[in-house]
């Protein structure tokens, strides 16, 4: 199958998944579970094309989806216990509100159908990576791949697992988490999402891939403009200590603190 057949051929099957989501979310009346299908929709998608090339060359093409399989798992599985027990996040519940009786088809078109386009617009380095045979070694732009995944995963999954340590102390209710990963970016998540996904264009340039940069600018550019910094940052700015934190804190790439004024 050509590039165009498989990348459609996926497409088809992330809508199925997507209509199939949604119908749960009709039953359960929250739309949050898109939320947790994000990570492991990439990780289907990325299997999908593994099955479909079996010309690509072994080695890249499961290097790529052993890194996408933890990387989505495991955001898949954190969402998961983070929003376990709880009501629909506030972003549809205002949403759910504006459109009233109207939202149950409404928020498939809003919510699902499109996460859907971006997920499989975003996946094209996925494909890319593991469609040709050629180069037929792992070449340097796999191993600096490998590891700006690496220092994104570090950020991401070290970042998430501070942060619900720390909510988890009452004690710290109302407070600023600025300690950690945290002490070096507002947004460790966001960053280390953003890096694993330049991580993949890389293994996907390293064989011919390199048109497909698109992907990880669109999901960089979700992560600062869209869901991500944009939207915390301004829940976050009328918190306590918030400014003088933002003050010191990079926003986005890690860096050391600044000295307060």
């Amino acid at each position: 199958m050509s590039f165009l057949g498989i990348y459609g051929t996926t497409f088809l099957v992330i809508l199925g998944l997507m209509i199939l989501l949604w119908l749960v979310s009709l039953l359960l009346k929250n739309s949050s579970i898109v939320d947790i299908f994000w990570g492991t929709g990439f990780v289907i998608s990325g299997w999908v094309y593994f099955a479909l090339t079996p010309d690509g060359f072994l080695a890249r093409k499961l290097l790529l989806m052993i890194l996408t399989t933890i990387w989505g798992l495991r955001l898949s599985l954190y969402i998961l216990y983070r929003n376990w027990g709880k009501e629909e996040d506030f972003r549809y519940q205002v949403w759910r509100k504006e459109a009233g009786a109207a939202w149950w088809w409404r928020s498939f078109f809003k919510v699902f159908l499109l996460q859907g386009i971006l997920m499989w617009i975003i996946s094209a380095p996925l494909l890319a990576a593991q469609i040709r045979s050629t180069p037929d070694r792992l070449t340097v732009l796999d191993f600096l791949g490998v590891v700006v995944w690496a220092i994104g995963f570090f950020f991401e999954a070290v970042g998430d697992l501070q942060l619900a340590r720390f909510k988890s102390n009452p004690a710290n209710k109302g407070k600023v988490m600025d300690r950690g990963v945290w002490r070096f970016t507002r947004h460790p998540n966001y960053f280390g999402d953003s890096a694993q996904w330049w991580g993949y264009y890389l293994i996907a340039a390293s064989a011919g891939g390199w048109w497909t940069v698109f992907g990880p600018i669109i999901m960089t550019l979700f992560l600062l403009r869209v869901s991500g910094v944009t939207l915390l940052e301004k829940t976050m700015s009328t918190r306590p200590g918030y400014k003088e934190y933002a003050e010191s804190t990079s926003a986005f790439i890690p860096w050391f603190p600044r000295k307060k004024k």
